[in-house]
């Protein structure tokens, strides 16, 4: 069972990190901190010295390609030491581009006044790495860098600090930290000020002299939903990875089981844990699948724990696992028979076009448009020009049967809609329009159209591109029970976490139904005769 990754398993060439230098560093410096190996050099498992390269890789200048970090995995694999490795390195080995050598080879120092802090929002998380740090200090590296290794804040003779932070950002305001650890930021909320501390730090990196400090987030796969700093650092990769946003420099690695997994089947669960430990060959497969059956989790928690998968809150309306199996390489050709949806934005809600072929219920976006983050955003609203043109193209393209365009903003255009296609169309989206169907009325008609796309899409009957703005959308709805049944909504009125796309979605599989409905459906129509025996 393969992997799913968000990295590939790359490293940057020798004369673009100075990952090798921290390797060895860390071999002549630093200890196992317990287990078995208690006491001997610390060693890196493959997969960690792959991280430590790439974290470190630098560009032509020597400056540092990533500029923030997340490292998501499951429970056990090693986060806090591995980290705690990383923030001795920061503090007192070869972390930053001294020049380049006569063989080409970039030449690592030590910062000249290095200043970490480990953060979280509880004591007991900053205890979790800090306490590591004694068992993990060598002699040599005490004597080197004449260290008192049990204080609670960690000084060195040259002046570095190591320090502990936890709920304050007052604590943090104003200071000059060169490496940030941000500690299980899958627990950093808005109600214990873990929001509020995240902004701090980022100010606080993002005034640091030469541009050279970093952060680096350790986490369990957050819980969709929750507005945990891990999850908002989530939704920002994946719009990075969509092309929705510019990439500040993030690096963001995490392995997960695939969404196949059924954790009813021990074969197929075995398979998956051995997928997202990696070559943590520490972690014992058989204790994990005895805590799981046990019960003492419920199953979307031992699925974020144990598998690394983002898994989904009560009230979702979809679950990951559910959506991604749906996902296949074939793509819409040109001439085929679709039904078309259209939920349309102006400046804070996204717009999209999805499609439906009709002989088998591939879905695919055509176009969604969404605002971008950050100072790119400010003043954005939707080109409608070129969303009218993404629509005709897609009736050049396509044999478009029906197309249900909700009307809310974008009434001009999908007036002209009706008046140019509607003699093509064969059902109409509403008595009033060949193409506007608004969704401000129509409570029952919308209701069960979402109930009738949700079984499609849990029955397997629905297939889909993977198209990753339309997945990250179809997760971000919420269920919203009326007296006519379940529909679907945002987690909340003023959220940024778009469901245009998915509503695109559901108006398309309207469409696909009323023409099934109506009897209506033109081409080619397959008049083999089946005989049963």
């Amino acid at each position: 069972m393969e992997p799913v990754r968000t990295w590939p398993d790359t490293v940057p060439p020798d004369e673009r990190t100075l990952g090798w230098s921290v390797l060895e560093w860390v071999t002549d410096m630093i200890l196992q901190p317990d287990g078995p190996q208690a006491g001997e050099p610390f060693t890196f498992t493959p997969e960690q010295v792959r991280i430590l390269l790439r974290w470190f890789e630098i560009d032509d200048a020597g400056r540092f390609v990533h500029r923030s970090g997340t490292i998501r995995r499951l429970k056990g694999w090693g986060k806090d030491p591995f980290l705690a490795v990383l923030s001795l390195v920061e503090f007192a080995g070869p972390c930053r581009f001294g020049g380049w050598g006569a063989d080409g080879l970039p030449i690592a120092v030590p910062h000249t006044a290095p200043w970490v802090q480990i953060v979280a929002v509880s004591l007991t998380q900053t205890r979790n790495t800090m306490r590591l740090f004694p068992g993990m200090m060598s002699g040599a590296f005490i004597e080197e860098y004449g260290v008192d290794p049990g204080k609670e804040i960690i000084y060195s003779r040259s002046g570095g600090v190591i320090e502990a932070v936890t709920s304050s950002p007052r604590a943090l305001e104003g200071g000059r930290a060169t490496f940030v650890l941000m500690n299980e930021t899958q627990h950093w909320l808005a109600n214990n000020s873990g929001h509020d501390m995240a902004m701090t730090i980022a100010g606080n990196v993002g005034k640091s002299r030469g541009g050279g400090a970093r952060t680096m987030q350790i986490t369990n796969a957050p819980l969709p939903g929750e507005d945990s700093v891990a999850e908002q650092t989530w939704e920002a990769w994946s719009k990075i990875t969509e092309g929705k946003a510019v990439d500040p420099g993030m690096y963001y690695d995490s392995v997960e089981a695939p969404a196949s997994v059924d954790l009813a089947d021990e074969e197929s669960l075995r398979a998956g844990i051995e997928a997202a430990r990696g070559d943590a060959h520490w972690l014992d497969i058989d204790w994990i699948i005895s805590t799981i059956y046990q019960g003492t989790y419920p199953p979307w928690q031992s699925r974020r724990m144990f598998l690394n998968q983002l898994t989904t809150p009560d009230d979702a309306l979809i679950a990951p696992a559910e959506w991604d199996v749906l996902a296949c390489e074939d793509r819409l050709q040109p001439g085929e028979e679709v039904v078309l949806g259209f939920d349309g934005g102006r400046r804070d809600d996204a717009t999209a076009l999805v499609a439906i072929r009709v002989t088998d219920l591939l879905a695919e976006p055509l176009g969604v448009w969404e605002k971008p983050d950050g100072p790119r955003g400010d003043g954005w609203e939707v080109d409608r020009s070129e969303v009218d043109g993404v629509v005709r193209a897609a009736f050049e393209r396509y044999r478009v049967q029906a197309m249900f365009a909700d009307v809310a903003l974008w009434e001009s255009y999908v007036d002209t809609w009706s008046a140019d296609f509607r003699d093509r169309l064969l059902v109409k989206a509403s008595p009033k329009s060949a193409v506007g169907r608004d969704m401000r009325g129509g409570l029952r008609e919308l209701t069960e159209a979402n109930e009738r796309l949700v079984a499609a899409i849990r029955d397997g009957r629905l297939k889909h591109t993977g198209h990753p703005t339309l997945r990250r959308h179809t997760l971000n709805a919420r269920r919203r029970p009326n007296q006519y049944g379940v529909s679907f909504g945002k987690d909340g009125r003023e959220s940024k976490r778009k469901v245009d796309a998915y509503a695109a979605l559901m108006l398309a599989y309207l469409a696909l139904w009323r023409l099934m409905e109506s009897g209506k459906r033109r081409g080619p129509v397959d008049r083999r005769v089946v005989v049963f025996r």
